[in-house]
């Protein structure tokens, strides 16, 4: 039985080597500059109206970037934040309202009884310190380790918020478990009330602001500008990163099913499908360990119009996606002679791409039209 499972497991390995490398995308010239050299480890980034970024790194730090210039002196006010393994402060969104109300939103891990956990924090951003802390999530329970936090933030149409959680490693099996919100997507208002409309309201033993739930990790997540739809992708074991598109209420498997298998080389599960449970818009065996996620919508790369971009922390290059039908039809990569792992991507109001990359020297990179 074991024999068999890693046979098939051999025949899905192979398909997915030939799938993930055809990599067919017509090219598209462009040129990099650096923005911004000497960010610790940044993990999210945020665009204000008056064109300054915001950058946060994983240490804690929330930096300010304006005119192309990092400024020396961090934004004051920021929540505390437990730097360990994957742990530290996370993603930041800014409110589509933000030129009346000022609010910005940063997750990040937590301490708390138990031990840790993703939390978001709700503040005022005013004369670079924030102001009216407020946390309006905090992901239950707090666990021991400092692995899978998911944590990206994104605004659906209707202006709830979207947090995306992870497993926490160790507590994989939590994942279909809809009492926790291990493993889960959540969703609520920008003030931390739980939408009425949500999935699971009014189901008991179940945590009224799951969205969605058996995700393993999931470190990206991107509003489609057209159909409104949100994405998200998340980290696989050894092999099984997906892509998904996100449906209330609904089960996405892990780790009851999984294209991925663990580190040891053991079988996570003998199952890629079951029923009730959603298959992914797209996988990656060997996995490309993918962080951020974003739909180009700007003027600058016609052809790139539609177009969602990923970044790959494992093989160190900034990936497009061509879509047609809910279908993965062409991939691309870009910036692979950079050799930098790639953490978050966001598509600018200049109509240029920005990019993080994931080191103690991290730089803000941004692609232009050659």
């Amino acid at each position: 039985m074991i024999m068999a499972g890693y046979s098939n497991r051999l025949i899905i390995f192979l398909c997915a080597m030939l799938w993930c490398c055809t990599v067919v995308a017509k090219p598209v010239n462009y040129r990099v500059e650096t923005v911004a050299t000497g960010l610790h480890h940044p993990w999210g980034l945020a665009f204000l109206p008056n064109g300054d970024m915001l950058v946060t790194e994983r240490k804690g730090r929330l930096r300010l970037i304006r005119n192309q210039e990092l400024l020396a002196t961090p934004i004051s006010g920021t929540p505390e934040v437990v730097s360990a393994g994957q742990g530290g402060l996370l993603d930041i969104l800014v409110d589509p309202d933000f030129v009346n109300n000022h609010w910005i939103y940063l997750s990040y891990s937590g301490r708390g009884p138990g031990g840790v956990g993703t939390e978001v924090v709700r503040a005022r951003l005013q004369n670079n310190q924030l102001i009216e802390n407020n946390v309006i999530f905090r992901a239950a329970p707090k666990t021991s380790g400092t692995a899978h936090y998911g944590s990206r933030l994104a605004f659906a149409a209707d202006g709830t918020l979207f947090i995306s959680l992870g497993d926490r490693y160790r507590y994989l099996q939590e994942a279909q478990n809809t009492d926790n919100h291990l493993g889960a997507i959540v969703r609520i208002h920008p003030d931390g009330r739980i939408p009425k409309d949500n999935p699971f309201v009014g189901t008991p033993n179940t945590r009224p602001e799951i969205f969605s739930y058996g995700h393993r990790n999931v470190q990206g997540l991107a509003l489609e500008p057209d159909s409104k739809r949100l994405w998200a992708h998340e980290h696989g074991p050894r092999g099984g990163d997906e892509l998904n598109i996100l449906q209330a209420g609904a089960n996405y498997g892990w780790p009851a099913i999984t294209y991925g298998i663990d580190y040891s080389g053991a079988i996570i599960s003998e199952h890629t499908e079951l029923p009730g449970m959603i298959q992914p818009i797209a996988y990656w065996d060997p996995s490309i360990a993918p962080s951020g996620m974003a739909f180009y919508n700007g003027d600058a790369f016609p052809a790139w119009q539609g177009n969602l971009f990923l970044g790959s922390l494992k093989f160190t290059h900034l990936r497009r996606l061509v879509i047609n039908d809910n279908k993965v039809v062409q991939q691309e990569e870009l910036l692979r002679n950079y050799g930098e792992r790639i953490r978050d991507v966001r598509s600018g109001p200049d109509g240029f791409l920005y990019v993080l990359t994931d080191s103690r020297n991290g730089k803000l990179l941004k692609i232009k039209p050659q």
